[in-house]
């Protein structure tokens, strides 16, 4: 049927096979725009003897399906699960390409993408445009994980763990057992500055408890698209520390938070793309939280 919610079939999307059967998608470290089509973050998918499972679904509806179409080059089997790491659009909004998959979430998500899902499809309609938006809905949820789960896909396990509050209130990672393989979301990242939308002691305290996990490997949110584990979450770790020197030097000195922002974890800059659009926005989650502490 040819109208307004129909488009072209498009190519798979470019992945890389990190460990053997799991492959990563590496999107763009950038906003979204027009150009990249809202491709700004990773994606990736599990093979097993039975069943595939994702991992995050990128930000619109084509990305969804050039993952799918990614599948079903490299395997026939059904993609029985689709994991998200987090509420944040970039990583869900291609989840309902996957009909009869079990979507799967931190507890915290449904909530959270119900308070922010007309902002968050207003906005990115806006940046991407309406013909790479087409088709775009925010997904359901099938099952939360308050804790822990574990997902069988045939000869192979994946660990789910949810999180305390740290890069978001939503966090959740996936450990494939077979290979050591961790899927972080956003609470590792590589060259995107690390974006703080939860709680800033919280996320230093979950990065401290993640090292602890028994993995050979991260596929970090954004970057990469693999890094050694725990040494790949190091630059995140710096910046945070940074980030919470600086916030509490400023509350003691009884600085306003407007003249704080400004020098907040400026030794940073040159470390991270994306810097001047995100580090404002981390000093004030720090500040306010520090304020308090």
């Amino acid at each position: 049927v040819a109208g307004a919610a129909c488009r072209p079939a498009g190519a798979a999307l470019a992945v890389t096979e990190v460990a053997p059967g799991v492959f990563v998608h590496r999107g763009a470290v950038a906003e979204p725009d027009a150009a990249n089509r809202g491709d700004t973050a990773n994606l990736g998918f599990v093979i097993g003897t039975r069943a595939v499972a994702v991992i995050d679904s990128g930000s619109a509806a084509w990305m969804g399906e050039a993952l799918w179409r990614a599948i079903r080059a490299r395997s026939d089997l059904p993609v029985a699960y689709v994991v998200l790491t987090h509420v944040h659009p970039d990583h869900v909004l291609g989840a309902s390409v996957f009909a009869g998959a079990e979507v799967l979430s931190h507890a915290g998500l449904p909530q959270a993408l119900a308070r922010r899902q007309e902002t968050y499809l207003q906005r990115f309609e806006a940046l991407i445009g309406a013909e790479a938006f087409l088709g775009t809905g925010v997904p359901r949820v099938d099952r939360e994980v308050a804790e822990r789960a574990l997902l069988d896909l045939g000869g192979r396990e994946l660990e789910l763990r949810a999180w305390p509050q740290a890069h978001s209130g939503t966090d959740l990672t996936v450990l494939d057992t077979a290979t050591g393989t961790l899927f972080a979301g956003d609470l590792v990242v590589d060259g995107h500055i690390p974006p703080l939308d939860g709680s800033l002691r919280g996320w230093q305290r979950v990065l401290g408890d993640l090292a602890q996990l028994e993995a050979a490997r991260v596929v970090p949110g954004h970057g990469g698209p693999v890094l050694d584990w725990p040494g790949g979450a190091a630059p995140v770790r710096r910046y945070l520390d940074f980030l919470a020197r600086d916030a509490a030097a400023a509350v003691a000195a009884g600085e306003r938070l407007s003249e704080a922002v400004t020098h907040i974890a400026g030794e940073e800059r040159d470390r991270w793309q994306l810097f001047d659009a995100f580090n404002a926005r981390n000093a004030t989650v720090a500040f306010t939280e520090l304020e308090w502490e």
